[in-house]
């Protein structure tokens, strides 16, 4: 269990739980409270903060609701896989004031309607194309999922994003210096983040945190199988192996039968292949593994996203990232 740097304003007017969710959120988010962290108990958190355990109990309950703390019975409250961005109510209201707000300066300040319509086209299609020409660094603990975010965040942003590993980070050639160098910023996931900030306290670079989810079809299709079904899983990294074992433990599907590996041996991949009835395969595992499918069995690939809330904060981050290296 690590210290949690709260700060309660009993003078502030916002409500004692939010205030605590919301300091939780932040330092989950910026990577100060990392993925596994036991969170203190209520009891230890009221007592700490000097308020009421309901007001720690509704934070935790909120937060845990929201995936960023989950609790396991007889064993604590722990920050969960990833750190979903809680969600903004009323957006479009939200947004729609401050038009009314821009267009009634620009009016008052002799602007018409027109001028002011053709000033906010003609900065949305500027910071388009700045976002355009942004080159990003994507950091994750296995070249797998590397190159399938970066790929993914290429196609929602138009940035040129570069995969790099976090061993590619620790061991640090000269190509990846001058891959980093090149780039105006680092994105990893929130779990990363930390560590990443970390291996580049040499650099001056930004670095952003994102959400991924495991992809609910995925899910939902191992799940119709009928139990005792037996499942073969074969990815490249290891890393990437214990993740998704905690996806399906998440789902409620820790108890399926399957087997893991991340072997690179032949024999082995044919033997696991041979011996599933469903395979399940990461990305870039799936053509070795469709070649090695003499009885055309189910393979199904397990894929992950980027969480679309977390990938509008970064684009709305990216906006004012632009705008500050004018």
């Amino acid at each position: 269990m690590i210290k949690i740097n709260i700060v309660i304003s009993k003078k502030s007017g916002v409500p004692l739980y939010l205030q605590v969710k919301k300091q939780i959120m932040d330092q989950v988010r910026d990577g100060s409270l990392k993925v596994g962290y036991k969170m203190p108990t209520e009891r230890e958190l009221s007592e700490t903060l000097k308020v009421s355990r309901n007001t720690v109990s509704s934070a935790y309950k909120e937060l845990e609701k929201e995936g960023v703390i989950r609790s396991y019975q007889g064993k604590g409250t722990f920050v969960a896989e990833e750190a979903k961005p809680w969600k903004a109510q009323n957006i479009k209201d939200k947004i729609m004031k401050f038009v009314d707000l821009g267009l009634e300066e620009a009016i008052e300040t002799g602007m018409d309607v027109e001028e002011f319509l053709e000033l906010v086209t003609d900065r949305v299609r500027e910071k388009i194309e700045l976002m355009n020409r942004v080159v990003a660094v994507y950091v994750e603990c296995n070249v797998e999922q590397s190159k399938m975010f970066s790929k993914q965040l290429k196609d929602i942003t138009n940035m040129n994003v570069i995969p790099l590993t976090i061993g590619d980070l620790k061991h640090m050639n000269s190509e990846v210096v001058d891959t980093i160098e090149k780039s105006q910023v680092v994105i990893a996931t929130f779990n990363h983040v930390n560590e990443v900030s970390r291996l580049l306290k040499d650099f001056d670079k930004e670095i952003l945190g994102v959400a991924i989810n495991a992809d609910l079809e995925t899910i939902v299709r191992i799940a119709r199988y009928p139990a005792h079904t037996k499942f073969g899983f074969l990815c490249i990294s290891e890393e990437f192996m214990f993740k998704i074992q905690d996806a399906l433990e998440s789902a409620g599907l820790g108890d399926i039968e399957i087997e893991f590996s991340n072997t690179q041996n032949n024999e082995e991949i044919k033997r696991i292949v041979d011996s599933s009835e469903v395979i399940l395969v990461s990305p870039g595992r799936y053509k070795e593994v469709i070649d090695l499918n003499k009885d055309n069995k189910e393979v199904i690939k397990f894929l992950y996203s980027l969480d679309e809330g977390s990938v509008k904060a970064l684009k709305s981050k990216m906006v004012e990232f632009n705008y500050k290296s004018q």
